[in-house]
């Protein structure tokens, strides 16, 4: 059998005899449907390629095309839209609308898909038309039955006229919004589009047809972002978690494909296989939900994927082992290249159908030989019982099944009971021999039969190659620190130190003129001693991958640098939830992170701040005049690093390590953002402080599509800065071009050591974020307690009058609940404080008359200053339903945010040059 496109053989048999099938299903399917009722599973248009291959391009070019004019997605057909495009900031950011035109749909969906919103994928639209407009109900109900009869009455000339393409007022199917939104988006936006649809326990698409070009896309690097973690039976115990890339992880996988017309929906039997009894889980779309039975128009030879991910617990966990479930949209006839891929990498494959006709039987006994086993779900009441019988007969054989192989379904049939049957079935297979496949081993096999893999571009391939000769040489991460980035040691710290002790004396009021000489002296010489290193041959590539000309390139280098120095760092247990959840706090209702429990990992801000540090001796030394300006070497840093911010990386602001801000890296790179922005620099600062844990990173995520590491002990421990981009359009009416978000990361431990030392700068980088902040969104781990460092933060503040606006967030994590504002809760938090609060106004001097934040000044118990958010989860992860209630609290809170951003309630909005100015005087 050939092994690719239109050369396929099964392929080719489908073209020669379309017309046939095409109408002999087309019958099959008017004949059910009078019986039964619509059905999202078979849909006129989807049907085989027509009988030469050049009609084929013109009509499906046709169809593809006017998708995508009526999506308002042409224009980004040759400049494909990216992941910056969607998440700028804009008018709409502040809406919580319904769409009104089918040019809505794209973006309502990225934008629920960004939120966590489980609604994303359902694309009504709420029509506003002027009343005069309006069709009288009477003329519309009559209209519809001219167009049915007129339609009925010419069924020979053209079988496939109801298949005609949605018009402005007719929902489109969520399955073709989709394929039209991945194939006008750039491989960044497609892979962000995948990681939020695997958080929302969203079907991901694995096969991404094209109907204009028959080139189909095997969305490798789509995948390559989604990483999940489940837990192992028997009940776990410290490490029987398991955190890895869906894309590497191997699994039994399970197919479900369709035959002709079958009465039964695969993907509602497939959502009924992954649920749990007593909650329904809709991962793939199907006919029963809200526009499941609109037609599809150019999303037929779709596979999606859906994993089963076990939890541990043997009373909630369906299946024992992780297990990979894939779903063909279309008739196997139409797609065969696909099936053809499915019988290779599938245990076993679940075939739907009414009728088993001579043309699919031949094509079926071409499967002899084949390591996957076949089964049968059939209706045999609907379709010809004796042909049936007798075509199954003939292939027992040579599928190798018996008789249990053929499952029969019928409208009587106990549903809760089949789909036991159907699960029992997927277990027996995996208890004997069967294979498990990665979705990169679903790959190779795709390229073998002619499939496209996104991830074979040279761009992709040049760019992982640099990225495994570095990482290549990482055999002890210890080791790698020492030898290869060596200005973030012992000099490093060293550094800090002397620059911590440069400031305190800067603001005594006597300050010795000969001490201060002396520590001047000693930067200095430091500072000589990092200049005195070259960077290491591993920090040099990584500089050549970011100093690529080419932009997809470099952005394809850094994913792979984040990917791979995951995968060599060293191996660590990972607790279950229930260990994590029940540490006990010693102070504050948090627990106690100020010796971090897990050493920090490897990742590309570890390469960053080495470019940083050269950056900061070269500039002292300069700054000294110990260097002429003309020798230096690495003043191009800052430049190379905005990019990347601008590309939407994280940047650190504070190191996690020495828990000290790189003063001249971070205004070197503001200064760059300066000239890269010109007339556009005007900044709002919005920051997220909190302890590790409360979900703050989780939070700005959701809120505005950043990339913050999430997962405590995952993370490295600095605060990172992230730039949002505010459209042109609504800028004017914001009040600022950009907004620079902060996440304080895990420099907040929450806790107050003996020494106190901790505490102090703790709180002093409080003060440093809030103080750059016009926005501040204080995360809190317990609803009456305040982290002590960030509550000394608010005192330090309310003395210079620099106070931003601010908003207290407590995120129910363990609970889904938790809706709406508490206002008993709210009362704790104002009248009720804690011991560490006592100590630290105390230790601010401040006497007893200031014990919690109703007794400071800026307090106003008026204004909704606290927000309570629902648990993410409706039920136990991995196998959880998003929370609708989350996402919509995380909105509320967004606009807030925005309306207080307008309002100008918060501090008066920067520009650039302002933010420079007071990074350096805070």
């Amino acid at each position: 059998m050939a092994s690719s496109g239109h050369s396929d053989l099964g392929e080719v048999t489908s073209e020669i005899k379309a017309s046939e099938r095409r109408t002999a299903v087309a019958i099959a399917d008017l004949e059910w449907r009078e019986m039964e009722g619509d059905d999202c599973e078979f849909h006129y248009g989807e049907g085989p390629n027509e009988a030469q291959d050049n009609d084929f391009p013109i009509e499906e070019r046709s169809r593809l095309q006017e998708m995508l004019f009526l999506l308002g997605l042409e224009t980004y057909q040759t400049q494909k839209l990216s992941l910056q495009d969607a998440l700028q900031i804009s008018s709409d950011s502040m809406k919580n609308w319904a769409p009104q035109t089918p040019k809505d749909l794209p973006w309502n969906f990225l934008r629920k898909l960004q939120a966590l919103n489980a609604e994303a994928r359902n694309t009504t639209m709420v029509l506003d038309l002027p009343l005069d407009t309006r069709p009288v109900e009477k003329e519309s109900q009559m209209e519809e039955e001219i167009i049915y009869w007129d339609t009925a009455e010419d069924i020979s000339a053209d079988i496939y006229s109801f298949s005609e393409l949605p018009t402005p007022d007719t929902p489109v199917n969520p399955l073709d919004l989709l394929c039209a939104l991945l194939l006008s988006s750039d491989s960044f936006l497609q892979q962000e589009i995948v990681s939020k649809m695997s958080l929302c326990q969203f079907a991901l698409p694995l096969i991404l047809p094209d109907p204009e070009n028959h080139y189909h896309t095997f969305l490798l690097w789509a995948m390559r972002g989604t990483v999940r973690t489940w837990g192992s039976q028997p009940p776990r115990v410290m490490g029987s978690f398991r955190e890895d890339s869906m894309v590497l992880s191997r699994a039994p996988a399970f197919a479900f494909v369709r035959m002709e017309v079958s009465s039964n929906s695969k993907s509602q039997l497939l959502n009924d296989v992954l649920s749990p009894g007593h909650r329904q889980q809709d991962c793939f779309w199907h006919r029963d939900l809200n526009l499941g039975t609109n037609p599809r128009e150019i999303a037929d030879g779709l596979v999606e994927i859906s994993w089963f991910l076990p939890s541990g617990r043997e009373d909630l966990d369906i299946f024992p082992e992780p297990m990979a479930f894939l779903n063909l949209r279309g008739d196997i006839g139409s797609h065969w290249l696909q099936f053809k891929l499915l019988t290779e990498i599938s245990s076993a494959i679940f075939i739907l159908t009414d009728n088993i006709s001579k043309k699919e039987y031949k094509l079926l006994s071409s499967m002899k030989g084949s390591a996957t086993k076949y089964y049968f779900i059939l209706s045999p009441y609907r379709g010809k019982r004796n042909t049936n019988l007798r075509f199954l007969n003939r292939l027992i054989p040579v599928l190798k099944m018996d008789h249990s192989h053929v499952l029969v379904k019928v409208s009587s049939t106990d549903s809760v009971g089949f789909v036991r049957r159907v699960r029992a079935i997927i277990t027996h297979v995996t208890r004997s021999p069967c294979r498990r496949v990665s979705v990169e081993d679903m790959a190779n096999a795709a390229r073998k039969l002619g499939l496209k893999v996104d991830e074979d571009c040279e761009e992709c391939q040049r760019a992982k190659d640099r990225m495994e000769q570095i990482t290549r040489k990482i055999k002890d991460l210890d080791a790698y620190r020492r030898d290869e980035l060596r200005l973030q040691g012992e000099t490093w710290r060293k550094v800090a130190q002397v620059e911590k002790e440069l400031c305190q004396i800067q603001w005594a009021s006597d300050p010795p003129e000969k001490y201060r000489a002396e520590l001047r002296h000693r930067l200095l010489e430091l500072r000589m001693q990092q200049n005195d290193h070259d960077p290491s041959w591993g920090v040099q590539e990584f500089i050549s991958g970011i100093s690529s000309p080419s932009l997809g390139e470099k952005q394809y280098f850094l994913k792979w640098m984040e990917w791979g120095l995951a995968r060599v760092a060293q191996p660590r247990p990972r607790p279950s939830p229930e260990m994590i959840f029940t540490l006990r706090p010693k102070h504050c209702g948090a627990v106690d992170f100020s010796e971090p429990f897990w050493p920090e990992p490897l990742g590309v801000e570890h390469f960053l701040r080495e470019m940083g540090q050269f950056y900061e001796a070269e500039s002292c030394l300069v700054e000294a005049g110990k260097l002429p300006a003309g020798q230096r070497r690495f003043a191009h840093f800052p430049g190379l690093a905005l990019e990347l911010l601008l590309k939407g990386l994280p940047l650190e602001l504070i190191d996690g390590n020495t828990l000290s801000p790189a003063l001249r890296w971070v205004t070197g790179l503001l200064k760059e953002l300066h000239v890269r922005l010109e007339r556009r620099s005007r900044l709002v600062v919005l920051s997220a402080l909190g302890v590790p844990g409360t979900g703050k990173s989780t939070l700005l995520n959701t809120m505005f599509g950043l990339r913050f590491v999430t997962g405590r002990g995952r993370g490295p421990r600095g605060a990172f800065m992230q730039l949002i981009k505010v459209a042109e359009s609504f800028s004017q009416d914001l009040g600022c071009d950009h907004i620079l978000v902060i996440d304080s990361g895990g420099l907040i431990a929450g806790v107050r050591t003996e020494a106190g030392e901790r505490f102090e700068r703790e709180a002093s980088l409080a003060t440093l974020i809030m103080g750059l902040s016009n926005v501040t969104v204080v995360s809190l781990a317990e609803t009456r307690n305040i982290p002590p460092a960030i509550l000394h933060a608010f005192l330090r503040l309310e003395k210079t009058g620099h106070m931003p606006n601010y908003q207290f967030v407590h995120q129910n994590l363990h609970d889904v609940s938790a809706l709406g504002s508490k206002p008993r809760d709210r009362r704790q938090l104002l009248d009720q404080p804690s011991d560490v609060g006592r100590a630290t106004v105390q230790m601010e001097k401040q006497g007893d008359g200031i014990q919690t934040l109703a007794d400071l000044a800026f307090w106003d118990p008026e204004k909704q200053h606290i927000w309570h958010i629902p648990g993410l989860w409706h039920g136990v992860p991995p196998m959880a339903a998003v929370n609708l209630a989350y996402s919509e609290a995380i909105f509320e809170l967004k606009r807030c945010l925005l309306e207080n951003i307008r309002n100008g309630l918060s501090n008066q909005n920067k520009n650039i040059q302002q933010l420079i100015e007071l990074v350096r005087r805070l």
